[in-house]
């Protein structure tokens, strides 16, 4: 899709993409919305000391860099007068400005360096093969990883390989993972499973928390918009009208289509797309089905298409059973996320 077809209609489910490893490794950058993000543009909530910690934290890190606004005392501790960690590990619930902090890093940083989902760079890995994606990754100065995902062991063990082996030719790492915001439980043991999981790399990092409440929700009624099949008519009318390229699917139909399209072509699904409109929402009971719709939703976000919808809610299509499981902070970080996207009309 191109921006030649604004003003139109299209249709998710008619397009199957296909994606080559060289596209993967030039999408590894900040998403659109994090495009000019900085520790300065950070908005720290007084309430949370962590946060404003972190910032302080991040520079510092950034200090081995020579970069300027660094802090001057080594990183983390001037008494050890140790060598900075070459890893660091955000460690907070969603909608904290984790992402925020990374993409700052990123932007701080000199030379070549990526910035990517977890699933992205398996996807990389997928495409290229091991070897290859060690070769195109290896030189660079910083390796960003947002959503560091736990739940298949052996893309964590493939990860953690890949890591060893770009910290040893010396880049250095950043990542973060996602927990429930408040959740004292969760939240607290995120940094403790991440470390465990990464085994022999965990040495490499510094955890550095970030409390406080989710940002998208501190100024709204915490739920995403719906309406009824002749407002969602109208409102893709009117966005037609105003030159804009329109996505219109039935929500069932884009549930159905994307489990032939693999999770790290979903960007490419969406790109040129200026608004998504989903009709007749409901309820997903298949936890494949969701986790699927939570992947798409994470690339709509980074792009920051606002959604549409008619029938339930955006944010109740995850089922009881789901949002008590093993992948509820998936969930729930999706459910953050449309509530932020059907509210951006």
């Amino acid at each position: 899709m191109t921006s030649e077809q604004s003003g139109t209609i299209l249709s998710l489910s008619s397009v199957t993409p296909t994606i080559t490893g060289a596209e993967i490794a030039a999408e590894l950058q900040p998403p659109r919305q994090f495009e000019t993000a900085s520790f300065e543009s950070y908005r720290p909530d007084a309430a949370y000391p962590t946060q404003a910690g972190a910032v302080e934290s991040l520079r510092a890190f950034a200090g081995a860099w020579g970069v300027a606004g660094a802090a001057r005392q080594p990183f983390f501790s001037r008494r050890k007068k140790a060598v900075a960690k070459p890893g660091v590990y955000l460690d907070g619930g969603f909608g904290v400005g984790k992402t925020h902090l990374l993409a700052a890093l990123w932007h701080v940083a000199p030379g070549r360096k990526y910035f990517g989902t977890f699933i992205e760079y398996t996807a990389l890995v997928g495409a290229l093969g091991y070897a290859a994606a060690v070769e195109s990754l290896k030189g660079a100065t910083l390796i960003c990883i947002d959503e560091f995902e736990l739940d298949d062991p052996g893309d964590t063990m493939m990860m953690t390989r890949l890591l060893s082996e770009l910290v040893a030719s010396g880049t250095r790492i950043a990542a973060t993972s996602n927990t429930p915001p408040n959740s004292l439980g969760e939240g607290r043991f995120a940094a403790a499973d991440f470390l465990r999981e990464i085994q022999a790399l965990s040495a490499h990092f510094e955890t550095i928390r970030i409390d406080g409440v989710d940002y998208r929700q501190r100024d709204s009624s915490g739920h995403a918009l719906s309406t009824d099949a002749a407002g969602l008519d109208s409102e893709v009318a009117r966005l037609v009208a105003a030159g804009r390229a329109v996505t219109v699917d039935a929500f069932g139909s884009l549930i159905a289509h994307l489990a032939s399209v693999h999770p790290s072509r979903y960007i490419k699904m969406i790109r040129g797309v200026d608004a998504i409109a989903l009709s007749d929402v409901y309820e997903l009971t298949s936890q494949t089905d969701a986790l699927r719709f939570v992947a798409f939703i994470d690339r709509v976000y980074d792009a920051q298409i606002p959604v549409l919808a008619s029938g339930l809610p955006l944010d109740e299509v995850f089922a009881a059973d789901m949002l008590g499981g093993g992948y509820r902070k998936k969930y729930l970080r999706a459910r953050s996320r449309l509530i932020a996207l059907t509210a951006e009309q």
